[in-house]
Formats: C-alpha cells, sequence, structure tokens
C-alpha cells in the first residue's frame, strides 16, 4: 500500500447518533475519495450497513457483540477486507454498548500500525444523558468518552438549558480528569450529526491503551462475513442477542413482502424500547426509520429488492413474539 490510511472510530452510547453522523459525513466526504466503513451492532440483524451502502460507500458489517471478541479475529477480517480495497479513509463504528479501547488498541498493533494512520476518536454525546444515572454509571458510556480527542455533544436542538448548561459544568470537569492532557481534548456540539469533516483530520494525541485494561463484556462469536441470507422457503428470520444488561431482538423478512406504511410507522411510534432501527420494504417504498427517546425519524431510500430488517433493543426483555405478531399482521398480502 502506498500510505497509511486515515482511520477514525466514531463511538457513542446507544441513541447518540452515531450512523446518522456517519451518513452526514458520507454525503459530504468529496466526490473524488471512496471511504470505507467497518460497523458493529449489537444486534444479530445489520442495519446500519444498508443505510450507509446507499451512499456508495464499501461496507462491512460485524453483528451480534463486540467486534474485539475471538481474539480480535471478526475486526481483523473486516479491516482487511476495507484496506485492501486501498479506500481514502476508514471509519470504524463500535457498537453503542461496546469498549472502544480493544478497537483502538488493535488499529495500533503492529497488524495494523503500518497501514492505518489512527486520527482522532469522535465519541457522541447526548446532553440529556448527563442527567441521568443509567448512563452515568455505566462503564461503557464513560469508557467511550475516556476514548476520545474530540466530544460531539449532538441533539443540542433538543436538549434544555439545564441540560446545556450541565454539558459545560461536566465538560470542564471531565477534561481535567481526562487521561488525555485537557489541552487535545474538544467539545463540539451538533444537530442531526451535522459535523465538519475536518474533524476527522485532528490528530490523535499520544494514549496508552491497554485492551486488558477494559471491564469484563459479553463475548458473542460473530460471523466473519455474514450475509444474513434467508434459507430456501422461508418468510422471515428472527435472531436474538443479549448481554450487558440488554436484550436485542431483529428480523429480517424476504424481499418480496411490503409493509404498511401508515400501521407501521404507528407501530414504532408505540414502541417503547430504547433503541429501534429498520430499512423497510413498504407500500410507499423502502424507508429507514429510527427511533430513539420516543421519536420516530423516517428517510427514503432508493433500495430495491432488498430484505426488510428490523432490530429492537431494550434493558428489559420484551414480548418478542407478541411484537413479531404485530409485525407479520402489517404485511400487505
Amino acid at each position: 500500500m502506498p500510505q497509511r490510511i486515515p482511520t477514525n472510530i466514531i463511538t457513542g452510547f446507544l441513541g447518540t447518533g452515531k450512523t446518522t453522523t456517519i451518513l452526514h459525513l458520507l454525503k459530504n466526504k468529496p466526490e473524488n475519495e471512496q471511504w470505507a466503513v467497518l460497523v458493529n451492532e449489537f444486534g444479530e440483524v445489520g442495519i446500519d450497513g444498508a443505510m450507509m451502502t446507499e451512499h456508495g460507500a464499501m461496507i462491512k458489517e460485524i453483528p451480534g457483540g463486540c467486534m474485539c471478541c475471538t481474539a480480535g479475529v471478526p475486526m481483523s477480517v473486516g479491516i482487511n477486507a476495507l484496506l485492501r480495497t486501498q479506500p481514502d479513509r476508514l471509519i470504524i463504528e463500535p457498537t453503542g454498548l461496546g469498549h472502544p479501547k480493544e478497537v483502538t488498541a488493535k488499529l495500533l498493533s503492529q497488524q495494523f500500525a503500518p497501514y492505518v494512520e489512527l486520527k482522532a476518536t469522535l465519541a457522541l454525546l447526548d446532553p440529556k444523558y448527563l442527567l441521568n444515572e443509567k448512563y452515568t454509571k455505566n462503564q461503557n458510556f464513560n469508557d467511550q468518552l475516556e476514548s476520545a480527542q474530540v466530544i460531539v455533544a449532538n441533539k443540542v436542538d433538543q436538549a434544555s438549558e439545564m441540560e446545556l448548561a450541565q454539558l459545560a459544568i461536566w465538560f470542564e470537569s471531565f477534561k481535567y480528569t481526562h487521561p488525555l492532557d485537557e489541552h487535545f481534548l474538544q467539545l463540539v456540539t451538533a444537530i442531526n450529526g451535522e459535523i465538519s469533516a475536518d474533524l476527522l483530520d485532528v490528530e490523535r494525541a499520544s494514549q496508552e491503551i491497554s485492551a486488558d485494561a477494559s471491564e469484563p463484556h459479553h463475548h458473542h462469536h460473530a460471523d466473519l462475513d455474514p450475509q444474513f441470507a434467508l434459507p430456501p422457503g422461508e418468510k422471515y428470520v428472527r435472531k436474538e442477542n443479549k448481554g450487558q444488561g440488554y436484550f436485542s431482538c431483529g428480523w429480517i423478512f424476504g424481499a418480496e413482502y411490503q409493509f404498511n406504511f401508515d400501521q407501521l410507522f404507528s407501530m414504532l411510534s408505540a414502541l417503547t424500547a430504547e433503541r429501534v432501527k429498520a430499512v423497510i420494504n413498504t407500500d410507499q417504498g423502502c424507508y429507514a426509520f429510527n427511533v430513539s427517546n420516543g421519536v420516530v425519524s423516517v428517510n427514503q431510500m432508493s433500495l430495491e429488492g432488498f430484505e426488510s430488517r428490523l432490530e429492537v433493543i431494550d434493558s428489559q426483555l420484551m414480548p418478542w413474539q407478541q411484537l413479531e405478531d404485530v409485525l407479520l399482521s402489517l404485511i400487505i398480502e
């Protein structure tokens, strides 16, 4: 390879807007550049990759938990496959429930250091989370923020004055306890993940990384190159996962099936789960659905012949069979 590939980790807890941010960056990247994205999702069904593929990026997905598990094999295979295409930039999106330290350590290892130029790690943060102990006492949440050189306070348009004030207080305290020198830290604000691509070129400050220092976490053997093809004759498949106090359930439906858009939107609006993502073929076209904090966002896509996918994540075990029955009832016969 003629030169090392500029690489960024974009991390952040569930619902902070990582995928939206990466989509914004892909839409605004230089036209003459080819970017690659390695996506890791907690759920067993790949959703993010389908959204990004439409923007011309080369995508590799590692579903079902932390990409660093199984001795880093899934991550190594994914990165190698993307580097062989010689992209102009590589972006890695770890799961919102994952520890970024192992990913950083792998990229700085002798295996990848000759090929990867690791730039700043960006951690997305929803200011609302700073007032909720469910997040502030979560080890993964704190590990993600401590791994970053740039913290992106996203969704500031949805934050109250008190939440924004708490953000400023928190950052002043945080930068003095951060493993990095305070002068290497940046705090930027964003709406809908709209950040400047210049942040990707921020240099990564020197920092000792030990993958062994992370807390124990859920290990799951992910497929090295999952395709999620439905078995012949099967209408749909369901896949479940659990770990780190969270449960997920995902469905893949054959490309020949369409869902009633209005009924699907109503169903997603009524779901109380913490995180819902979907790319669905409907009677009004193919749409990406994103549900966070009770708000449903919808974006039309140009995909054709695509298998519909839906993933639900919550800290409580939900009645998956009941939800499945509802989904099946929304299919237009």
